[in-house]
């Protein structure tokens, strides 16, 4: 897998988990608590988050991408 390919992944993954947040406060605003809208997004949203997290230690542990310092 190209390092572009990786990056594009990383950075689709983090645009819907910041969508979801979006939504979560949206339907908040919208539904005054009358729906699970709320809870649903911000579900999806840790999920998302936590199969990244996941999927970045595996990526390491697998030797598919390196992590590196700061550069200084």
């Amino acid at each position: 897998m190209s390092d572009s390919l990786k990056t594009l992944l990383i950075i689709a993954f983090l645009i819907v988990i910041v969508w979801n947040l979006g939504a979560g406060l949206y339907y908040m605003l919208v539904d005054k608590g009358t729906t699970k809208r709320t809870v649903n997004a911000l579900t999806r949203r840790i999920a998302l988050s936590v199969i990244l997290i996941l999927i970045v230690v595996l990526s390491i542990w697998m030797g598919w991408i390196t992590p590196h310092g700061v550069q200084g």
